[in-house]
């Protein structure tokens, strides 16, 4: 059933799509500010930001006057991350979190997920093509033209499936 944004997220759904979609104009405080709209009754803007989004991501709080998108790539989707978590959602949908992201800002997106899912609790749905990050996940799945042809727990990805339906 479809629902509406607002719905998702009220249900505990936080998304980050491929691209940001961060708001340009805004600064990264409005930005991350509107990540605590899905939360009831306006408990966002009693508590503030959750420190926790600072400690995954540090350059955001010295970025907080500047505009969305005034930052580099790496900046604007760890902001991106930073917002959809300030939803506090019970799960967080991340798709090509690393797409035309420099090697070393990837590397803290990694450590990040990492962090979320050990210490916030939050399960995370990764959409990825990097096979180095895939292989830090639980499970994995496998699709082709919207279906999924394989799956299993990640340390049993096989390099024939890998090579069958991962590589190009």
């Amino acid at each position: 059933m479809w629902k509406a944004p607002y719905q998702r997220a009220h249900a505990g759904l936080g998304y980050v799509p491929q691209g940001r979609e961060i708001i340009p104009q805004l600064t990264v405080e409005e930005n991350l500010m509107l990540g605590m709209e899905a939360l009831p009754g306006g408990l966002g803007r009693q508590r503030g930001i959750d420190p926790f989004v600072y400690d995954l991501f540090p350059i955001l709080r010295d970025f907080l006057p500047r505009k969305g998108g005034d930052l580099s790539g790496g900046q604007q989707q760890q902001l991106a991350i930073a917002r959809a978590l300030l939803g506090k959602p019970k799960l967080l949908l991340l798709d090509e979190p690393t797409e035309g992201i420099q090697p070393n800002i990837v590397l803290d997106i990694e450590s990040a997920v990492r962090q979320i899912i050990s210490q916030a609790g939050i399960s995370v749905l990764l959409v990825e093509q990097h096979l180095h990050f895939v292989r830090q996940a639980d499970r994995y799945y496998a699709m082709q033209r919207g279906g999924i042809v394989a799956s299993g727990p990640t340390q049993e990805l096989s390099q024939a499936v890998v090579d069958q339906f991962l590589s190009v």
